[in-house]
């Protein structure tokens, strides 16, 4: 699984409503060698002040307050632009197709491989 080596510590905020998801996605991407901040909503997030601290975006699509698409939706009209990587319980082509046309980098269907959401962030940070 682990076949890559990312040394640079880029930092990737996960937006997840869900802990035990927050949880699990910290030590996968802490063991694949980034910093992870975790966030329970896309509030927080704002709150938070880091939008620009972070190298690229895991986040739910539905999560109770603002969803993960009007998040990116509004950091895009921030100028915000952070490559984000989408993940979701609920299979939805509107979903996804507005999340890929506002240029999310991938669209995840819940459960996912490790590996496919280590390649989506890859490309996310323009990696090979």
């Amino acid at each position: 699984m682990f076949r890559r080596t990312l040394l640079d510590g880029s930092t990737v905020a996960v937006v997840d409503d869900d802990a035990s998801v927050r949880e699990a996605l910290r030590a996968l991407l802490r063991s694949a060698g980034f910093r992870v901040k975790l966030f329970d909503s896309a509030e927080e997030f704002l709150r938070s002040g880091q939008a620009s601290d972070v190298a690229s975006l895991v986040l739910d699509v539905r999560m109770s307050g603002m969803s993960g698409l009007d998040l990116q939706e509004h950091l895009a009209a921030s100028g915000a632009a952070i490559p984000i990587v989408f993940m979701t319980a609920h299979a939805d082509a509107t979903a996804r197709a507005r999340a890929l046309a506002a240029g999310a980098v991938a669209f995840l269907e819940k459960p996912f491989s490790d590996d496919d959401l280590l390649d989506a962030i890859d490309r996310a940070l323009g990696r090979p």
